[in-house]
């Protein structure tokens, strides 16, 4: 494989409570931008890690420091020539996002950059975001004839109907401060900052029980498509399930025990 031929690289650091998946998406001669082998060769690689039973969190992020995932490759998107390539087209887009979802454990989107179209689905199907402070956000599909569609159907439950309709009917690009004041992403920091800031969250992780994670994110999962009183149920079904395992005592005892100032 070329050093420039697109490609999803997967690096694992083994740290002291787990291992971490760092995942850089790397097209970075086109902005990091989506074509159906990249997208295929994405999916594989995050339905690989959620079979790992060591694994605590995924970082996502781009390659280089111009963008997170600058969209789809429009120049495949001009040649699709029947409903069908269509479809199968945008469910590539759609398996990228849902295997992010479908991971156990936490993902973090590290946003250097443009994150556009099929790059923002991505990133909203993430569960956290941290950006740089000079990322742009947008949703540009209309102005190349084709409404955004899978997972921008997350933006509403990010950032309200309001401002999903500016993004997708007006395709308005926003910058990182208004991204955060929308709700869109959760931190922004300096360029230079955002490893920290993602090393910050990654210790937030791993000071939590891992299968509490775990049984918290299916819960939220759930919580996105039910009915109060099911997703109250749920939740209690869920806490429940914490206690199969030895992690509650194991954890309130250290908890109750700890040294006292």
């Amino acid at each position: 494989m070329s050093d420039l031929e697109p490609t999803v690289r997967v690096r694992i650091d083994a740290r002291p409570k787990g291992a971490v998946a760092h995942v850089t998406v790397d097209n970075a001669l086109k902005l990091n931008t989506l074509n159906t082998r990249l997208m295929q060769r994405f999916a594989a690689e995050v339905a690989a890690l959620a079979r790992r039973t060591d694994l605590r969190a995924v970082v996502l992020t781009g390659a280089g420091d111009k963008a997170f995932i600058g969209g789809a490759d429009i120049r495949e998107l001009a040649s699709l020539a029947h409903p069908t390539d269509a479809k199968h087209f945008i469910e590539h887009v759609h398996d990228c996002c849902r295997s992010l979802r479908d991971l156990p454990v936490p993902v973090i989107a590290r946003v250097n950059g443009y994150a556009l179209g099929a790059g923002l689905e991505v990133m909203a199907a993430c569960d956290v975001r941290v950006a740089a402070s000079n990322a742009v956000f947008g949703m540009p599909e209309v102005r190349v004839g084709v409404p955004s569609v899978v997972e921008a159907a997350l933006l509403p439950g990010l950032v309200g109907w309001g401002r999903t309709r500016r993004l997708l009917l007006l395709a308005e690009n926003i910058g990182a401060d208004e991204a955060l004041a929308w709700g869109l992403v959760d931190k922004v920091v300096p360029p230079v900052a955002l490893d920290k800031a993602v090393d910050e969250w990654l210790h937030a992780v791993e000071a939590a029980g891992p299968n509490a994670i775990k049984l918290q994110k299916q819960l939220i999962r759930e919580w996105e498509t039910l009915p109060l009183d099911q997703a109250i149920r749920a939740g209690v079904t869920a806490f429940a399930r914490a206690f199969e395992s030895d992690e509650p005592h194991a954890m309130t005892n250290a908890f109750l025990n700890r040294p006292r100032r």
